[in-house]
């Protein structure tokens, strides 16, 4: 009985420990990537892989070789002996020429990810709770391109909250013909490929973590603290590549999808003057909102609905009880609810509060006061207040 379960053990080590290398040739393995570091961290997996396959062999093989040979129902004697100081010095010698083989290359690639020098443009990456904030500092020679935007999941929030239809009679999505579920946004970070491109990767709340896997990069966002990582996709490597937040940040972080779209040069150039005239005409249109005026409680409920839908559901809730104590409800709070709280309502949604951010660089007047007056009429707070845009350019 025991032979037999000493020899399944045998027959059954090489496929656990070639599983890896198996694993290695399917979808399960490390993504290869398409910059030149990304090639450099696979290979380097691949190198350890294959060190780690070959120790493990090694030492189970030694191991279950002598429980076999020199197992009791042979006449096994166990060898009484003390210390051999030469044996001692030969496996400190081993993994140590083993370390240092595998600590050579490593350091290497580790040196080469974390230099930025002589990048052609630099992209500031800022994660907030629960979306993305991407702002071109320079391009070539310019030194200001005053482009910025936040990139925010796409996705319904009623269809992953199972709030609404969603997708088929089940609610359930269908992957198939939705391979990309919750990993699609409003807009994408556009990048120039043939370029290198460093970012500066900070957090205005939390820590979040940027991660785009084929550019093998990964970076905390840690608030007050800005790291560095950088990315060069080869011309000819254009496209769409995907990551998410790769820390835990909170309620919604497994709804922070991270998008980059990589265009040539030529094609970021024409998008990048777009992305200026836009940045322009949304100012104006910001200056301008604040003379508008709602022309009904009915009206500006409508559109502050959606609003609060986009932008502080995900915190507040759809019902508007939140989520105590980080994040108040709405629904009933003397700030909500009193007159006297108008103000303190307005201050706090432009200069926001805790992990509230600041929505005056988010959003237009119009949108500030359409939300704030849904948030004082819904859920039966019912004050009839209109709040208009003037209000917030005070």
């Amino acid at each position: 009985m025991r032979s037999t379960v000493i020899v399944r053990l045998l027959l059954g080590l090489p496929l656990m420990l070639l599983s890896p290398l198996l694993l290695a040739s399917g979808s399960w393995d490390m993504t290869p990537g398409v910059t030149d570091i990304s090639q450099q961290v696979f290979n380097l997996h691949r190198i350890i892989l294959y060190v780690c396959i070959v120790i493990g062999l090694g030492v189970f093989g030694m191991m279950f070789w002598s429980i076999l040979h020199h197992r009791k129902s042979k006449g096994a004697v166990a060898a009484h002996f003390h210390e051999s100081t030469v044996v001692e010095i030969i496996w400190t010698i081993i993994p140590f020429i083993i370390l240092i083989g595998m600590a050579i290359p490593a350091t290497k690639v580790l040196v080469a990810m974390n230099d930025t020098g002589d990048s052609t443009m630099t992209v500031r990456v800022t994660g907030s709770q629960w979306k993305w904030n991407y702002e071109y500092l320079t391009y070539d020679d310019d030194k200001d391109v005053g482009v910025s935007f936040f990139s925010v999941l796409s996705t319904p929030r009623e269809q992953y909250e199972r709030q609404g239809k969603g997708f088929g009679a089940s609610n359930t999505p269908d992957f198939k013909a939705h391979p990309n579920y919750l990993l699609e946004v409003d807009r994408p970070l556009v990048i120039p490929s043939g370029q290198k491109v460093r970012f500066l990767i900070t957090s205005d709340d939390v820590i979040h973590a940027w991660w785009v896997p084929d550019f093998a990069l990964k970076r905390d966002a840690v608030p007050g603290f800005v790291n560095e990582i950088w990315a060069d996709v080869p011309v000819g490597k254009e496209g769409i590549f995907r990551g998410r937040c790769a820390e835990l940040c909170g309620k919604d972080h497994a709804f922070m999808p991270i998008v980059v779209e990589v265009k040539s040069k030529a094609d970021f150039k024409v998008w990048l003057a777009e992305a200026k005239t836009r940045a322009a005409a949304d100012a104006k249109a910001s200056a301008a909102s604040v003379d508008y005026k709602f022309p009904s409680l009915d009206a500006a409920m409508k559109e502050g609905e959606g609003v609060y839908v986009a932008r502080c559901a995900a915190c507040h809730q759809v019902s508007g009880a939140g989520l105590p104590p980080m994040f108040p409800a709405l629904k009933g709070s003397k700030m909500a609810t009193e007159k006297a709280g108008l103000k303190d309502h307005i201050n706090i949604i432009l200069a926001g509060k805790n992990a509230m951010p600041a929505w005056k660089a988010i959003l237009t007047p119009r949108e500030m006061a359409a939300v704030t007056t849904y948030e004082r009429n819904a859920w039966g707070n019912a004050t009839g207040d209109i709040v208009q845009p003037s209000e917030f350019a005070k």
